[in-house]
């Protein structure tokens, strides 16, 4: 298992664009579609399903991903995490889920995020629930259509979204913070991890990126509130991990 930043299909530094987003798309859907048929990706209706976001998103002109430290919850408190949760019986589908539950924990409303792509496959949470992972990116304000098709030439930095301009629940979620996609490929912060016991992937270190978001937001994250990873770190680890490796390996960020 190994980092190979030169070889990602996206600037880890650079704002993101339409044009990379085109690129994500892209290469998310070569890399999925023909598994979309497959028995992993077939939506069982007998099955508890729950849907997440990876949100995309430029923070003071550095991409990243947006996340959560959930809440003193029943499952899964005080860790790191996308927004999502459960499909419900009203969601017309789980990508509605996802959306849906990224408005309800973060103030993000669903016209906000253009749709990239579904990758995987589906895991099953320890909790019992097959899990359906997205990709979307966070505009600061509503856009028209979510998923549209775009310029592959324009090169011009997405605007940035305001942290502050996020509305979080205070039941479900703690903290929320930017993760600079240039930390994921930093060796200091990467600590190997086995899935399920069988697959390796890489545990990513958030607790410095965590301490100094804390420092300028109004309501600091309680130590008492965290939970997960090892050895006293704050990880994004477990699920949320896998998935987040998932992607870098889809765009090649890991291999």
């Amino acid at each position: 298992m190994a980092v190979r930043p030169a070889s990602s299909i996206i600037s880890l530094t650079n704002p993101l664009t339409s044009s990379t987003l085109s690129h994500i798309r892209h290469t998310l859907n070569a890399a999925y579609s023909s598994a979309e048929h497959s028995p992993e990706y077939t939506y069982d209706p007998a099955e508890t399903h729950a849907a997440v976001l990876l949100p995309l998103c430029n923070v003071n002109n550095q991409p990243g991903i947006l996340l959560e430290v959930r809440g003193k919850l029943r499952t899964h408190s005080g860790e790191v995490s996308f927004p999502g949760g459960r499909v419900d019986k009203t969601d017309a589908s789980s990508l509605e889920a996802a959306l849906r539950e990224t408005h309800e924990e973060v103030g993000i409303h669903p016209d906000q995020v253009e749709i990239l792509g579904r990758f995987g496959p589906p895991q099953l949470s320890l909790g019992g629930m097959r899990v359906w992972p997205y990709v979307g990116f966070i505009h600061p304000q509503p856009q028209r259509r979510r998923v549209t098709e775009v310029n592959t030439d324009d090169h011009t930095p997405l605007p940035s979204l305001p942290m502050s301009s996020l509305a979080l629940s205070q039941r479900e979620v703690a903290f929320a913070f930017h993760l600079p996609l240039s930390a994921v490929v930093s060796p200091p912060r990467l600590h190997a991890y086995q899935f399920r016991g069988t697959e390796p992937y890489w545990a990513i270190d958030v607790s410095d990126i965590i301490a100094s978001a804390e420092t300028s937001d109004k309501d600091p994250l309680k130590r008492d509130e965290v939970g997960g990873g090892r050895e006293g770190r704050l990880e994004a680890w477990g699920l949320t991990g896998w998935y987040l490796n998932c992607f870098f390996r889809t765009i090649g960020v890991y291999r």
